[in-house]
């Protein structure tokens, strides 16, 4: 009886092990000589911005703009006191995706590859004007992630869903805001590379936010239904990735850098739990 008792308890002991084991994501491609991604700083947000899907730092007061997917408001959150947020409406819902400060103006990015401006007038108002992306009925495009390149003097769309990118590549499109106008491809991100790292044959790369680390010069790309940051130069070319942690970035929809590298990252809700802003410390303060 004893050795049948010690087999059965060597056989419960091996399937509690695996049952454990099941529901862990082995991530491969998670360890960052830079970034600690597996220890952010975790601010919670209020429910009434459960849905950010865009931010940009402002450094002034230690704090970030952020929008709302399907919200026509522009909200004020301090990192260091977040009971304070301040919030102006500028316009009508609608699919609003990305956020770019650039001096004293705001453009914000709409799905569709609209792109609406924003600035502060008098008295706390917002001047407003919009630029429409050429449409094509023969061509389906969607975005959700848009920065500003000072060496191109553009800011940036890159494709999440757009036709004749398929499992290949992303498509970067330019706009240029003092001639007004569009630029159908600036690069391509060969996707190949990042399938590979992985272990995939292929994979279709869904960016939803993007920024340049001020300290790097390098091109950080989020993709939250993939779980993963890629990062690549400033013509798209990948050099390397990391998986993110679907627990902590459960959905991650809006990146952003201070001066010094440190990395901001938010999270929707997600129908579960608080949405979230991240901050993650550069630990080198150089290249």
């Amino acid at each position: 009886m004893t050795f049948y008792r010690q087999l059965l308890c060597a056989v419960t002991i091996a399937v509690l092990l695996v049952s454990c084991d099941t529901g862990k994501k082995k991530l491969k491609n998670n360890d960052s000589s830079r970034y600690d991604l597996l220890n952010p700083y975790i601010i919670n947000l209020p429910d009434g911005l459960a849905e950010i899907s865009g931010m940009a730092y402002y450094p002034k007061d230690t704090s970030v703009f952020a929008i709302k997917d399907e919200d026509g408001i522009l909200y004020k959150v301090y990192l260091n006191k977040t009971s304070t947020i301040n919030l102006w409406r500028f316009g009508k819902s609608r699919d609003f995706e990305d956020l770019v400060l650039l001096d004293s103006t705001f453009y914000i990015l709409v799905s569709s590859g609209d792109i609406q401006s924003l600035k502060f007038g008098a008295g706390d108002t917002l001047l407003t004007d919009k630029f429409i992306f050429p449409r094509d009925k023969n061509i389906s495009r969607e975005f959700e992630s848009m920065y500003y390149d000072d060496s191109l003097q553009q800011l940036v769309l890159l494709c999440k869903n757009c036709e004749g990118d398929a499992k290949k590549k992303v498509t970067a499109m330019g706009y240029n805001i003092s001639t007004r106008t569009f630029t159908p491809m600036i690069f391509e991100i060969d996707v190949e590379p990042i399938a590979k790292k992985l272990g995939m044959n292929k994979m279709k790369l869904r960016p939803s936010a993007a920024a340049i680390n001020p300290v790097t010069n390098e091109l950080y790309i989020l993709a939250s239904l993939n779980h993963l940051l890629v990062v690549t130069d400033r013509q798209g070319k990948f050099k390397y990735l990391f998986e993110l942690d679907p627990a902590i970035y459960k959905m991650a929809e809006g990146i952003a850098f201070t001066p010094a590298g440190d990395l901001i990252i938010s999270n929707e809700a997600n129908e579960v739990g608080l949405a979230t802003i991240l901050i993650i410390k550069n630990k080198k303060k150089g290249l």
